[in-house]
Parts: C-alpha cells; sequence; structure tokens
C-alpha cells in the first residue's frame, strides 16, 4: 500500500505541473492586457510599461512559468496584479470559508444521501423508490443559484419568527465572535509563522471545536446550514442514485440469497454483506463529487454573501489577475490528487479482493 501511495504521488507530480502550465500559458495566451483590466483609466503607456516590468509581464511564457514554479517550491504563490497583496494572504482569508462549506456540504450529502439510496433499493418499485428518485432527478436539475435564493426566501423570509428560521446570509450573527485558538492557547506567532495558524483559526466550526466555543460553533454551522443545502443537494441526489442502483445490483448476486438462506437477519445481509460490496462506486462519486464542490461552492458564496474564494476569483478572471488564477487551479489540482488517492486506498479496505500492490 505504501509503495503505491508512493508510486501515485511520484506521477502527480508532472501532472500537477502540466495542469499548471496549461492553465499559465492560456491565461496569457487570451486578449487583454492585465494593466489595463487593473487600473482603468489611469493605465498610460508609462504606467503599463512599468507594470509589465514590475511582474515580469514582459519575459517569455516558458521564463515566467519557471520563475513562478521556483516561486511555489519556496512557498510564494506570488502577489496578486489587481489587489497588490500577496495571494498567501487572499487564500488564508478566503480559502478557508470555502472549504469549510464544501465540507459541510459533502456531510449533508452523504450522511443523506446513501440512506435514501438503500431506503429506494430495498423497497424496490415501491412509492417509497418512485418518491426518493423523483426527488432525486428534481434535486439534480436545480440550479444552485435558483434552489439557494429559494431556500434563502423560505427559511430567511417566510419562515422569519418561528422556529424554523435559518440565517440566510453571512458567517457569524452580529455581535458573535470565535477567539482565534492560537491566541487562546496562548500562542504567540506573527509573520509568517502566523500563516497555517491563521488559515485554521478562519474556519470557524474547527476554531470553535479547538477552543471548546460550543455556543460559537452552534452559531457558524447553523450559518452554513443553507448555504450546505444549496451546493451539496446535487451531489446528494447523486450519490442517493448510485448508490441504489449499485445496491439493487449487488442484492441479486448469489451469495445474497446463501446469506439469506443461511438465516443471517435481513439488517446484515444489506448492511454488511451487500453495502460494502455496493460502496466501490459510491465511493468514486463522493470522490469526484468533493473536488467538484470546491468550483460550486464558488457561486453559493454570492448568493449567500460569504466571504470565500467566489468573488476574488470572479473579479480575478475578468481583470486578467493571473496570479490568483493560477493559484486557486493548483489547489484545485493538488486536492483532486489527494482525494483519488484516499479513493483508491478506500478500495482495498472495501474489497479485499484489490490488491493495490
Amino acid at each position: 500500500m505504501a509503495s503505491y501511495l508512493a508510486r501515485r504521488l511520484t506521477l502527480a507530480v508532472p501532472v500537477l505541473l502540466g495542469i499548471l502550465f496549461v492553465t499559465f500559458a492560456l491565461a496569457r495566451l487570451l486578449p487583454g492586457d492585465p494593466c489595463r483590466s487593473t487600473l482603468g483609466e489611469k493605465a498610460t503607456d508609462e504606467i503599463c510599461d512599468a507594470f509589465n516590468e514590475r511582474y515580469g509581464l514582459n519575459d517569455s511564457i516558458l521564463e515566467q512559468f519557471r520563475i513562478y514554479i521556483n516561486d511555489v517550491l519556496h512557498g510564494d504563490l506570488g502577489e496578486s496584479l489587481k489587489f497588490g497583496r500577496p495571494v498567501t494572504e487572499l487564500m488564508v482569508e478566503r480559502l478557508p470559508v470555502t472549504l469549510e462549506l464544501s465540507a459541510f456540504a459533502m456531510l449533508f450529502a452523504v450522511l443523506l444521501g446513501i440512506p435514501l439510496g438503500i431506503i429506494s433499493a430495498y423497497y424496490h418499485n415501491s412509492a417509497v423508490d418512485v418518491g426518493t428518485m423523483i426527488g432525486a432527478n428534481m434535486g439534480v436539475s436545480m440550479p444552485v443559484f435558483w434552489l439557494g435564493l429559494m431556500l434563502s426566501y423560505l427559511f430567511g423570509v417566510a419562515l422569519k419568527d418561528t422556529p424554523f428560521w435559518l440565517p440566510p446570509t453571512g458567517r457569524l450573527t452580529a455581535g458573535v465572535s470565535i477567539q482565534p485558538f492560537y491566541e487562546a492557547w496562548g500562542w504567540n506567532v506573527d509573520g509568517d509563522a502566523l500563516t497555517f495558524p491563521g488559515f485554521i483559526a478562519n474556519i470557524n466550526t474547527l476554531n470553535a471545536i479547538l477552543i471548546g466555543d460550543w455556543n460559537g460553533f452552534r452559531d457558524a454551522a447553523k450559518h452554513l446550514i443553507l448555504p450546505a443545502m444549496a451546493v451539496g443537494t446535487i451531489p446528494l441526489s447523486i450519490i442517493a442514485r448510485m448508490t441504489r442502483s449499485s445496491l439493487l445490483e449487488v442484492l441479486g448476486l448469489n451469495y445474497i440469497r446463501t446469506a439469506r438462506a443461511k438465516g443471517v437477519k435481513e439488517i446484515g445481509v444489506v448492511g454488511r454483506h451487500g453495502l460494502r460490496n455496493a460502496m466501490l462506486p459510491v465511493v468514486t462519486i463522493i470522490g469526484l463529487s468533493l473536488g467538484s464542490l470546491l468550483s460550486g461552492a464558488v457561486l453559493t458564496e454570492t448568493v449567500f454573501g460569504l466571504s470565500g474564494v467566489g468573488r476574488i476569483l470572479y473579479d480575478s478572471i475578468t481583470g486578467r489577475d493571473y496570479t490568483v488564477v493560477q493559484a486557486f487551479t493548483l489547489i484545485i489540482a493538488v486536492v483532486f490528487v489527494f482525494i483519488n488517492l484516499i479513493v483508491d486506498a478506500l478500495y482495498a479496505y472495501l474489497d479485499p479482493r484489490i490488491r493495490l500492490e
């Protein structure tokens, strides 16, 4: 297992470099001048010459890419052309919001999608099965932005002043704050040493758990319910449908009939013998969905007013801010690589017949 994972990590390096180079080259070959996009009417020829010289935009693409890779290997993602700040600082501020939202959305999708798929498969062709699959098809069909607006209206406006009201925007209730865990623990960190602790502290729910602030945790989690429902509905529907079809196929196999003939309780037949073998394609779908949620969350953040990477990424794309786009692309690629590694490892756990070596 260890040697297999090591080989996969080694092979991932050229994949990441290829993705990064394609993004790097296309961003620079597309029409548009980053200087004029950033400075607007203030962009004179003299100012743009100095701008291009400062950010190395006069060099060839290969030379720019070589310099960029060297900086990345030293932990420097560059400086934003539009915001004039290090990209690392922007990611520490914005990326935790997107990751937190994606994690809650996936938790929502898995905790509901798999049980719904199991129930639908077990009661095949019943009213429960038909209703579940109709709901799944509706979930796949609803655009994220439309669903987000409808959830905001229903729970934030129509159900206002009821026990079912949920906050339709923001990360914390006004007046509520969660102390950074490194301050609560008495750590004295600043400068570059603050990057990782600051990143963790910006994940509100995790930060609240680390310091035992359960009121802050409940408030932060409550604000994530509607965004997580909006961005997690499509993965939920796909997971439910995949679980149903995979489990239906497994429940018709000979060893399932043998288990029932031996007197194994039905919950053991479905849960222990059936579900474990049916989970292989489901795990694959979960892995792919988790990576795609990062990009899906970008739109949801705009609807619910969350300060994630959504808005800043949109501004970076329209403003030809190459460094921010490249950093986000690199992060997404790394996430997909590690998710694929986890999925491969789970294959061997779920099905002992699979030997990764």
